[in-house]
């Protein structure tokens, strides 16, 4: 399902490496910053990450006007005085799980969103957000292991909505609570499934392609995101980089160091023309372009061989 432009080769021959970065809080404000800088990077500010995750999880053939909402089952664990969302990774829900405890849910949801689940898989449901498309909300990446009582959803035009999410996330909660499949899970000291998070409200017309993925034929990176991003602008997605196809392909990559040699070589002898690097310094958008003679460091000693640039020296620059 290709949604946007074919993407034209570029005459340069780039590979863009993104390197992902963390919020800024400053709790002076009335409420969090949203999102993540890598997702407002990608997206835009109005940053519809269930439409895009839809789009990459599923073959169905999506209104780009819809308004679509993601709804993740979780586990909200319990401190001396507030609770903190852990990540889907902590908590080994498994697809069977996922689907008992939808189910249960599944009537009290349907008849609050007033809309049917479009799609489900085990650590995600999705369906058109309908009185809640106007929720202010926060992806997991950017809220676990904080405090949710500053993360929870929030009115932006509608006075009551979140309330009425807030219900409707009670009701699910003590279902849930006595539950076989919680039961059974506490048996096998895993974490209970004890809410439901609401994120990413928002619809794939409102994505705002960066520049940086304008000319790309390749995106590479394990996170959900991806692979969503790529079907929309017409590019291939792969979890792992191919070494011999970088030009004019994206990264996301969190550890960069393991393929910084192979990238560097590529670029010594020239399979590619530019390294281009983003990152989000401060929870800001920071782009850097290194050439074959950005990798050498300069010496006085003209007559030895000239030494290359660590990732760690690279990272650490300041520009």
């Amino acid at each position: 399902m290709n949604l946007h432009s074919t993407p034209q080769q570029s005459a340069t021959q780039r590979f863009t490496l993104m390197i992902p970065g963390e919020d800024t809080l400053d709790l002076r404000q009335d409420s969090p910053p949203k999102g993540l800088p890598q997702e407002r990077f990608l997206l835009g500010d109005n940053l519809p990450i269930a439409p895009v995750l839809l789009l990459g999880k599923s073959n169905l053939s999506l209104d780009p006007s819809q308004v679509i909402a993601c709804l993740q089952p979780v586990h909200l664990h319990a401190t001396r005085d507030h609770l903190i969302l852990l990540t889907q990774s902590q908590i080994e829900l498994t697809a069977e799980e996922s689907q008992k405890l939808l189910q249960i849910a599944l009537p009290f949801i349907e008849e609050d969103f007033q809309n049917k689940v479009l799609f489900q898989e085990k650590d995600y449901w999705f369906l058109p957000a309908g009185p809640f498309s106007h929720l202010g909300t926060h992806s997991i990446d950017q809220a676990h292991g904080r405090n949710i009582d500053w993360w929870m959803p929030r009115d932006t035009h509608q006075i009551g909505i979140a309330k009425l999410w807030r219900k409707l996330q009670n009701e699910i909660q003590m279902l849930w609570h006595i539950d076989p499949v919680n039961q059974s899970r506490e048996q096998q000291g895993l974490p209970a499934i004890n809410s439901l998070w609401i994120s990413g409200i928002g619809k794939l017309q409102d994505i705002q392609v960066p520049n940086a993925l304008k000319n790309i034929s390749h995106i590479y990176g394990e996170h959900p995101l991806l692979s969503g991003l790529a079907k929309y602008i017409g590019a291939s997605h792969h979890y792992q980089v191919n070494l011999s196809q970088l030009a004019n392909a994206f990264a996301w990559i969190n550890h960069p160091e393991a393929i910084w040699n192979e990238l560097r070589d590529a670029l010594i002898h020239k399979k590619i023309d530019e390294i281009e690097i983003i990152d989000f310094p401060n929870g800001d958008t920071r782009h850097r372009i290194l050439t074959a003679k950005d990798l050498h460091k300069k010496s006085w000693a003209f007559w030895k061989r000239p030494q290359l640039f660590t990732w760690q020296e690279i990272a650490s620059r300041s520009s």
